[in-house]
């Protein structure tokens, strides 16, 4: 007891005599720092969009999630890809209070020639798959991926850049949002925007959120 009385003693009159000298432990550099504010700053973004008041009539319709990746121009739309990456989404989507279909209520119900026309751009058919499902409104998330090697390091370049569009039954916008990301992993491009999504989704969703409550009961 009095070697343990004494060991804490002696740390008492180290840590005294550290604060005397001015002594401080390692203060976060200048890139961290802006990081912090730059995150502070993405969260009273998100709470500010959060806080857009929303009718429960407008909460109750359904909205349906697609997601698409595009590759040197070509999209490529099977959803069995990317049931993760719309499952991110709908989890933070029904935790502000919306309605989603879940990915397995799509694959049922729409073929997937419907959803390739929500991204060819052909209405009559993107109006279909809408009402096969009762759905009042699309969200399009279309990844847009490119690979290269890396000039200074012998490992792959991956950059993700993700843009999404909601959109009335008839197509008509509602909200826009977007995203990036890079990464040096290799050639994941699924998992690196999935990993982006994780680190972005909320930001987004809460612009989505906050357009759809303001701009849906206008159309």
């Amino acid at each position: 007891m009095r070697t343990s009385s004494a060991i804490l003693l002696w740390c008492f009159f180290i840590a005294a005599g550290a604060q005397a000298q001015g002594f401080k432990f390692s203060e976060p550099t200048a890139d961290e720092r802006a990081d912090a504010a730059a995150q502070a700053n993405r969260q009273a973004v998100i709470s500010i969009h959060l806080a857009t008041p929303c009718l429960n009539r407008i909460r109750n319709r359904k909205i349906m999630v697609l997601f698409a990746e595009e590759i040197n121009g070509q999209v490529m739309s099977g959803q069995g890809g990317y049931s993760r990456h719309v499952d991110a989404v709908n989890r933070r989507l029904r935790a502000v209070g919306l309605k989603t279909y879940s990915p397995e209520e799509i694959r049922r119900q729409v073929a997937q020639e419907e959803i390739d026309a929500y991204f060819k751009n052909n209405p009559d058919r993107a109006l279909s798959a809408a009402r096969r499902l009762s759905a009042q409104y699309v969200l399009r998330g279309v990844i847009a991926t490119s690979a290269m090697a890396n000039p200074m390091m012998p490992v792959n370049q991956v950059s993700v850049n993700m843009n999404f569009t909601l959109t009335d039954s008839a197509g008509r916008a509602i909200s826009t949002a977007s995203a990036s990301n890079q990464s040096y992993s290799g050639s994941d491009v699924a998992g690196m925007a999935l990993t982006l999504i994780d680190e972005r989704a909320d930001e987004v969703v809460a612009r989505l959120y906050s357009d759809y409550c303001r701009n849906a009961d206008l159309r």
